[in-house]
């Protein structure tokens, strides 16, 4: 064999079997029923969409920022009905306590004796909304830590595995900041994707009062199970990703470090970058991405698109940064074309 014939080898994904295959084109064609089943209810937004079933397909969770009014309560429902999830949410508020998410312990009698029982918390879902967790107390903001990184909670000297699969979807207002806490790095961290919503288009607008204002509304039905969504969260770890896109994914991380990275603006004006948690993200979401697409393998393209969503809270510029008017979308812009 050739050095160039060995290096195309290498570069180019490994060959799905027919078994793996059959499964993708089917999950391929459930998923097409999944998004058909969404936009009954949630009218245009197709990215957001697309972004949160990524998410939750590549096991991961994800945080969704947006004005007020834009369907976010509405989503995380319509997502949890569409997918077979038991959803829940908790308005996170100053004065939320670490018990009113996770349970507590009460004192009652069995056979006579005096004993502790626990009591579960909203935690104890596979679909948690965590509503304007930026107006939680960093103490309450903790106790989704362990939960959202091993999928467990200790309440009382005693761990309690939480229900499979989990996944939290946590909103942030990007206006009101009065009364909020922001959440720290290593949180922040622990989200697979950062999802923006924007208004909708004018003829979307139009079509969402009429639909929402009339006799008639639309409901989604449900499409998958729990036992599904973790099958498609397994069929998507076995999809092959070139060497190509691996050493690309690896690139683009590594230019987001100001200690790593070849360009002087991120030097200059990013003042942390992303972590080994990026390349991962990247690496589950774009298989995600391309299962959505009806494709069995990653391209440069999906990591390309996906690196706002996956970078942009894993980023900080410094205040002088900020006060040139650079943002972190124009640094990641600068990063991608590292790629090109």
């Amino acid at each position: 064999m050739t050095a160039e014939a060995a290096a195309a080898e290498t570069e180019a994904p490994q060959k799905i079997n027919a078994d793996l295959e059959k499964k993708t084109a089917a999950l391929a064609k459930q998923l097409k029923d999944v998004r058909e089943n969404v936009h009954k209810v949630i009218i245009g937004q197709e990215q957001v969409v697309n972004l949160c079933l990524t998410a939750i397909l590549s096991g991961g969770h994800f945080l969704i920022m947006g004005l007020p009014g834009l369907g976010k309560t509405k989503l995380v429902d319509t997502l949890g009905v569409v997918l077979g999830l038991d959803a829940r949410r908790v308005q996170c508020t100053p004065d939320l306590m670490p018990a009113d998410i996770l349970g507590s312990e009460i004192l009652s009698e069995k056979d006579g004796d005096k004993v502790f029982k626990f009591i579960h918390g909203p935690i104890f879902s596979q679909l948690l909304m965590a509503d304007e967790i930026n107006r939680a107390s960093p103490r309450t903001q903790s106790a989704l830590l362990q939960a959202m990184q091993e999928y467990q909670v200790s309440v009382g000297g005693t761990t309690y595995d939480l229900p499979r699969p989990f996944h939290v979807m946590a909103t942030q207002n990007p206006l009101e900041q009065e009364g909020t806490y922001p959440l720290p790095e290593a949180q922040l961290d622990r989200f697979m994707l950062q999802v923006n919503i924007g208004y909708p288009t004018p003829e979307e607008e139009r079509k969402m009062v009429l639909v929402t204002t009339g006799t008639h509304e639309d409901k989604a039905d449900k499409v998958m199970s729990a036992e599904d969504v973790m099958e498609a969260q397994r069929i998507i770890r076995q999809l092959p990703v070139g060497q190509k896109v691996l050493d690309g994914i690896l690139k683009l991380v590594q230019a987001g470090r100001p200690d790593q990275s070849p360009l002087d603006s991120v030097k200059k004006h990013v003042s942390w970058g992303p972590g080994p948690r990026a390349a991962q993200a990247f690496m589950l979401a774009a298989r995600a991405k391309a299962i959505l697409e009806n494709r069995y393998s990653p391209s440069l393209d999906d990591v390309l698109a996906l690196a706002p969503s996956v970078l942009r809270h894993r980023m900080e510029l410094h205040f002088s940064a900020r006060a040139e008017g650079r943002t972190v979308e124009n640094i990641i812009a600068e990063m991608c074309e590292v790629l090109d």
